[in-house]
């Protein structure tokens, strides 16, 4: 299972990659394998103030729809357009063209709340 080093995780399954004052969020590799093969990403929220916790949009699998959430707080800055006409990114590349938002994330210390790559890990049992 893949789980780069560069990005932290929830315990729900997302992972964030900050680069300054911005933030890009997704699905880790093991999320993406439980659901199976997604066939639609719903994000709604770009524009919006969300805090830490909060759903930011939906993913569709073939069986099952699953909410996604904000692993910090900050302001929705677009959506992974690609997604719209191949959500399988998602499936493919799930840490790189399968990218679902780009925040800007208003308090940089939410990011000291999350795992790290190894208690990630320990979470999935990889």
């Amino acid at each position: 299972m893949n789980i780069p080093e560069n990005l932290k995780y929830t315990a729900d399954h997302e992972w964030l990659r900050i680069e300054g004052d911005t933030g890009y969020v997704g699905i880790t590799d093991f999320a993406q394998s439980e659901l199976g093969d997604i066939v639609f990403v719903e994000i709604e929220t770009v524009g919006e103030i969300l805090k830490k916790g909060d759903v930011f949009g939906t993913v569709e699998a073939v069986k099952t729809v699953s909410d996604i959430f904000m692993p910090a707080s900050g302001e929705v800055l677009e959506m992974n357009g690609e997604l719209e006409k191949s959500p399988e990114l998602v499936n493919k590349d799930p840490y790189g063209k399968g990218w679902m938002i780009c925040i800007k994330i208003i308090d940089p210390a939410e990011a000291n709340d999350l795992l790290s790559p190894e208690e990630y890990k320990n979470l999935v049992g990889d």
